[in-house]
């Protein structure tokens, strides 16, 4: 694999309940709404098991995952090709938490940010802060 080894780390927090955020991450359907550009593939289940494989894109550039891990707070994707190692998410009631390593010739650590206020915006529509 060509790239660079890059890490990062990052936690904010999203005004919203566990269980929508749990549901952002782990149902292929709401991904596909707020991790634009990548894109999916059709026919992916209602919701993240382990062992379902898949191939997303950004562009040209594909990446292979394998869920490894679907817990009440955590999912672990192990990734390849375009970016070769893994991404763990964990959240509860507030807060969200993206933790992801590899190789890869793509700028990890800006994408991870965009992509996690891509999910803020996202979640706050569908549960807009309490006043």
């Amino acid at each position: 694999m060509l790239g660079t080894f890059q890490q990062s780390s990052l936690r904010i927090e999203i005004e919203a309940p566990e269980g929508l955020i749990r549901d952002s991450l782990t149902r292929p359907d709401q991904l596909r709404q707020w991790l634009w550009p990548q894109q999916f593939p059709a026919g992916l289940p209602e919701q993240f098991d382990p062992g379902i494989n898949f191939t997303s894109s950004i562009g040209p550039v594909k990446i292979q995952h394998q869920v490894d891990v679907v817990e009440p707070n955590c999912l672990r994707l192990l990734l390849s090709e375009g970016i070769d190692g893994f991404h763990e998410w964990y959240w509860g009631n507030g807060w969200v938490q993206s933790r992801l390593e590899g190789i890869s010739l793509m700028p990890l650590n800006l994408a991870q940010t965009i992509n996690l206020f891509r999910l803020r915006e996202f979640l706050a529509l569908k549960h807009p802060p309490q006043k």
